[in-house]
């Protein structure tokens, strides 16, 4: 007979109490001590809600808040032929269980849209390339999380980074470790302060048996900041010296692509990586290069989860075992992905009129990116209030060490934007370009700019 479990008189019984009277650490009993830090509303929502607010009381706010990308009316964004092509899709694609790993076709796009024009380049140096089918670029950092560092590790990232980064990483039993977004001080390496990210790198590396960093690039979430091309490399040579000193330690550097396709230089990094091949340095076995794709942005798609995560290594049977560990990972996760976009994707891109037209899509929708972000660096500039650099993507940044209060006077005056932290989060791709020049205004009323 199986004895009683002790209680120390704690044991209470619940049912019929009014609500305010649960103790919550009596009564969460069932909820594991991993999941009790689970609390609050994911702040980005949050303030959506109170420009939906807003707005339906009839006030005329603007939306600085969501990261999707929206016309200049306020609706959504479609690529319309990403549109168009879904809804001829047969309807054994929409209900079909699709592979665990991914189409086979999804898969080969995933690796083009990573390297774009350099693939062959990279093909020719040497380079295998793999690909698994995830929910969106979350799934992606997912599985990048669970299988590339051990638990306890702390990943490298820049100060400023997405959020839910944390999350990822804490949810795998990771820890994060920083280094500044900037340099202090202008030099040779534009926008990148190598010095720090070295530094970074090596106490990691003293630590750690492997490492592992993520780099958001083009595009950065949440600054919209695009490293140049001799930045870019500095990082990834800096990043293949480390690798090739400690030869027993893993070295992994993702791209988060998620914003990659609508920036200037949307493949620098396949250009980069295969510059570097070039130049004749070598590629150590210990080193990996992965890229996590998001095509929620590049497609307009981002209900229907749709992303890859691309790997890059010279030996291929590193590259097959790296294919099997990322499929059941997904398998004991999510199961399979969501077939039809992947199918559709890739019918849409085997044709070059089918590419094309995607791409004129695509163009017109950076364009509205673009000519925003134009217009409101502009302003700031007029305006006196100094906003960080900021070159392609959905995002433009306000540094502060009163996030909070600078979106609540921006509120005020019924602009709203997202407190971070370390400063303010505009979302140009939802504000309307006639409305820009006013976000710039609250900006500067809420910091008290010299105008």
């Amino acid at each position: 007979m199986r004895a009683a479990k002790k209680t120390d008189g704690q044991s209470k019984k619940w049912m019929g109490a009014p609500t305010g009277m649960v103790e919550e650490a009596t009564a969460m009993q069932y909820l594991a001590t991993h999941g009790q830090g689970k609390a609050g509303n994911d702040v980005i929502f949050g303030w959506f809600a109170r420009y939906q607010n807003a707005a339906a009381a009839g006030a005329d706010a603007v939306n600085g808040t969501v990261g999707a990308l929206l016309e200049d009316d306020g609706n959504l964004a479609i690529n319309t032929v990403v549109d168009a092509a879904l809804r001829q899709a047969p309807p054994q694609e929409f209900a079909a269980y699709a592979p665990l790993k991914g189409l086979p076709s999804f898969l080969d796009l995933s690796v083009s849209l990573a390297l774009g024009e350099h693939r062959s380049t990279l093909e020719s140096l040497g380079v295998h390339a793999g690909a698994t089918a995830t929910p969106g670029g979350s799934g992606a950092l997912f599985l990048a999380a669970a299988n590339f560092a051990e638990r306890g590790d702390a990943v490298l990232l820049r100060d400023r980074y997405w959020g839910p980064y944390t999350g990822f990483l804490k949810g795998c039993g990771l820890e994060v470790a920083t280094y500044p977004l900037l340099p202090s001080s202008a030099g040779e390496t534009p926008f990148l302060d190598l010095e720090a990210f070295a530094q970074a790198l090596e106490q990691l590396v003293d630590r750690q048996d492997s490492v592992m960093t993520w780099l958001n690039d083009p595009a950065h979430n949440p600054t919209g900041l695009s490293l140049p091309p001799e930045s870019r490399y500095a990082l990834l040579t800096t990043f293949m010296d480390s690798a090739l000193r400690n030869e027993h330690t893993g070295h992994t550097l993702l791209i988060d692509a998620a914003y990659h396709l609508y920036a200037d230089e949307p493949h620098g990094w396949g250009a980069t990586v295969a510059e570097a091949l070039d130049a004749g340095l070598p590629w150590p076995e210990n080193l990996l290069v992965c890229f996590a794709l998001s095509m929620s942005k590049s497609h307009t798609i981002y209900g229907m989860r749709t992303g890859a995560l691309v790997h890059l290594h010279p030996e291929p049977n590193s590259v097959q075992r790296l294919n099997d560990v990322m499929g059941v990972t997904g398998r004991q996760t999510w199961s399979a992905s969501p077939r039809v976009a992947q199918h559709v994707l890739s019918e849409l891109h085997s044709t070059s009129e089918g590419g094309l037209a995607w791409s004129d899509e695509r163009n017109r929708l950076a364009k509205l990116l673009t000519d925003r972000r134009g217009r409101f660096v502009e302003a700031c500039a007029r305006l006196g209030v100094e906003v960080n650099p900021s070159h392609d993507g959905f995002f433009a940044w306000y540094e502060c060490e009163n996030p909070a209060e600078v979106a609540e006077a921006c509120a005020e005056q019924h602009v709203y934007l997202v407190p971070l932290t370390g400063g303010v989060r505009i979302g140009l791709c939802a504000v309307p370009e006639a409305q820009v020049v006013r976000v710039a205004q609250a900006l500067a009323h809420a910091v008290g700019a010299p105008e």
